[in-house]
C-alpha cells in the first residue's frame, strides 16, 4: 500500500481526506482491513459524485475488495467474515460487524505478537521531524494505523506499508515514511476527531515549521483525557498557544527553545509530544515526572537513532539536547504488551496453554506478578514465553491500575473478565480514567457478579458464565467480552466490534488457530 501527499491546493479544496471511501468506520473511526490498489480514492472522485455516491458506487461495482475472495493473500479472512465497516459522512451506508463465539474450548497453540499500536502511532508521527525516510518494522495492521496514515499523508508524508503476515510473521511488515516537506501545518477536525493520538502531530510540526494548528481530538469514550498537559509543556518550550474554533493554534516564530517542565500528573501522550518537539528545540530541555511506559522508551530509542540527544531513557526524568536536524532511520516497533497480556489472560481463562511468540516479559510490569498471584504460570521459551494456569482454579486477587510499571489501565477490562471466573473475590480499582467500567453491565449479562463502588469494582467469582448478546463500548472492553465468550456456555455475540479492529490484528484468526470457535459475521447495512 502506497500513500502519497496530494497537491496542497487540492488537499485544502477537498478537506484533506486521503481515505478510500470504505475505510472510514462507524463513529468516524477507520474500518477493517481492505485491499490496496484498485480501490478508488476520495481525492479522485469526491468532487464529481460526492462521498455518499462514492461509497455506494464502489460497493456495488466491487471496487472495494473484501479480503478472502479469489486471489486472497495468506492470513486474510474467508469471504463470509466481512472485515470492512462501511460508512460515509452525511449518513451513507454503514455495515456493523459482530463476532460470534461458542465457548468452552481451551486455547492451545502459538500466537505471534505484533508490534505495539501505542508505540507505532508516535513512531509514525516522529517521521514528521525529518525529511529523511523512517523505516519501521513489526508494524501492526490496524484501523488506527490507517487513520493516522491518512492524517500524515495530509501533512505531506509519503507512506509505503507492506510485507509480512500478521498471523505468522508480523516482524516482516514494514512502513516507510518520508516527509520531504510538510505541505500543511493544519490537522483538520475531519481527521483528528477519529483518534486522540492525532494530537501528537502538534509538537513535531511546530518544532519543524514554527507553527501548527490541530483540531481538538476525539477517541474512545473512556474519560475526558484533556490535552492541557501537551499545551503547557509546549509553552514551557516557548510556544504561543491559542484555542479558537475548536482548534489548537501554536506558534514559535523563532523556533522552540529548551526549557524545564514538570508534569503535574503522568501522561504518556504529553510526554511523547513534548519529547518529540524538544529534539529540535534550541538548548536543553528537562522533562520531570515523565511517563516511563515501554512505548515512550521505544520512541526515545527511535529518536536517538534519528540523531536526537536524549539522556535518562526509561526513567521519569528526560534530558534532551536539541539538534538542528534529524535524519531518517530504521527501527523495530516494540512488541505489544497489551496484546500479550490479553492472550495470556485468554489462555488462563480457558484453561489452555499458549506460547506467545515474540512476547517480552520484561515489558509486562506488574501484570505477570498479579497474574502469578491469581494462579497463572509463565515459562520463558527461546521465542517468547508460554502461559497457562499453575493450578486447577484461578484465585481472586485485588488489582489497581497505575502508570508503568504498575498494572496498565488497558488491561483492566480483560483482568476483570478473568476474575469473574476466579475462586473468591477481587477488588479492581481504576485510577487512570474515570469512565472505564462500561464493560461491567455487559459482563453481568453473561452472569458475572460485579458491583461498582465509585472507582472500584468488587468482582465475586462465579462457577461459569453463560453466552449472551453483548455490545462493545471501547477497544479494551470489547476484547474482555471476547475472553468471556471463550469460556461461556453456549453462544456469545459481540456487536460493535469495529472497536477491536483499532487494536487487535487478525484476532479471530489467531484465536481460531488455537481452538476457539469464533467467527466474524457481516452486519446488516443501516
Amino acid at each position: 500500500m502506497t500513500m502519497r501527499a496530494r497537491d496542497p491546493a487540492r488537499a485544502a479544496e477537498t478537506g484533506g481526506d486521503g481515505q478510500t471511501a470504505a475505510e472510514a468506520g462507524p463513529d468516524g473511526g477507520a474500518g477493517g482491513r481492505l485491499e490496496a490498489g484498485p480501490a478508488i480514492q476520495y481525492k479522485d472522485l469526491r468532487d464529481e459524485i460526492g462521498r455518499d455516491e462514492v461509497v455506494r458506487d464502489e460497493l456495488r461495482r466491487g471496487k472495494v475488495k473484501r479480503p478472502g475472495g479469489p486471489g486472497a493473500r495468506p492470513g486474510e479472512r474467508p469471504r463470509t467474515h466481512t472485515t470492512a465497516h462501511t460508512t460515509a459522512y452525511g449518513g451513507a451506508e454503514q455495515a456493523m460487524d459482530s463476532i460470534r463465539i461458542r465457548g468452552g474450548n481451551p486455547l492451545k497453540g502459538q500466537i505471534a505478537i505484533g508490534g505495539a499500536k501505542n508505540a507505532a502511532l508516535p513512531l509514525m508521527v516522529a517521521a514528521l521531524l525529518t525529511d529523511g525516510t523512517l523505516t519501521l518494522s513489526r508494524m501492526p495492521d490496524l484501523a488506527d494505523i490507517k487513520t493516522l496514515s491518512n492524517l500524515l499523508v495530509q501533512h505531506g508524508a509519503e507512506i509505503e506499508i507492506g510485507g509480512g503476515d500478521g498471523v505468522r510473521d508480523p516482524q516482516r511488515r514494514t512502513a516507510k515514511i518520508t516527509t520531504s516537506e510538510i505541505t500543511s501545518t493544519t490537522a483538520p477536525y475531519d481527521l483528528v476527531r477519529r483518534m486522540r493520538a492525532s494530537v501528537l502531530v502538534l509538537g513535531p510540526i511546530l518544532a519543524r515549521m514554527g507553527e501548527a494548528s490541530v483540531s481538538l481530538p476525539g477517541g474512545c469514550a473512556i474519560g475526558t483525557r484533556p490535552v492541557d498537559l501537551h499545551l503547557k509543556g509546549l509553552e514551557a518550550l516557548g510556544a504561543e498557544i491559542e484555542l479558537e474554533g475548536g482548534y489548537i493554534h501554536a506558534r514559535a516564530p523563532k523556533g522552540l527553545a529548551g526549557g524545564r517542565y514538570v508534569f503535574p500528573m503522568i501522561s504518556v501522550g504529553a510526554t511523547e509530544n513534548i519529547l518529540m518537539a524538544a529534539t529540535l528545540a534550541k538548548g536543553e530541555t528537562t522533562l520531570e515526572n515523565a511517563a516511563m511506559e515501554p512505548e515512550v522508551t521505544d520512541l526515545a530509542h527511535c529518536l536517538v537513532r534519528m540523531g536526537a540527544r536524549i539522556e535518562g531513557i526509561g526513567t521519569n526524568t528526560l534530558r534532551i539536547q536539541g539538534v538542528d536536524r534529524l535524519e531518517g532511520a530504521e527501527h523495530d516497533v516494540v512488541p505489544d504488551r497489551i496484546e500479550t497480556g490479553t492472550y495470556a489472560m485468554a489462555a488462563a481463562a480457558t484453561g489452555g496453554e499458549l506460547e506467545l511468540i515474540g512476547a517480552r516479559a520484561d515489558l509486562m510490569g506488574a501484570v505477570t506478578e498479579t497474574l502469578a498471584f491469581a494462579g497463572v504460570q509463565f515459562q520463558k521459551t527461546p521465542r517468547g514465553f508460554k502461559v497457562k494456569r499453575s493450578q486447577t482454579d484461578l484465585v481472586g486477587v485485588d488489582m489497581m491500575t497505575e502508570p508503568y510499571p504498575g498494572f496498565p489501565t488497558d488491561m483492566q477490562a480483560q483482568f476483570m473478565a478473568l476474575m469473574a471466573l476466579a475462586d473468591g473475590a477481587s477488588m479492581v480499582t481504576e485510577t487512570i480514567f474515570e469512565n472505564r467500567f462500561m464493560h461491567v453491565p455487559e459482563l453481568a449479562r453473561m452472569g458475572a457478579d460485579i458491583n461498582l463502588h465509585g472507582g472500584s469494582a468488587m468482582v465475586r467469582g462465579v462457577p461459569a458464565l453463560t453466552g449472551a448478546e453483548v455490545m462493545a463500548t471501547d477497544l479494551r472492553a470489547s476484547v474482555s467480552l471476547v475472553i468471556a465468550g471463550l469460556v461461556a456456555a453456549g453462544e456469545t455475540t459481540v456487536s460493535r466490534v469495529y472497536h477491536l479492529d483499532r487494536g487487535y490484528e487478525l484476532l479471530e484468526e489467531k484465536l481460531g488457530a488455537c481452538g476457539a470457535e469464533i467467527e466474524r459475521v457481516s452486519g446488516a447495512t443501516v
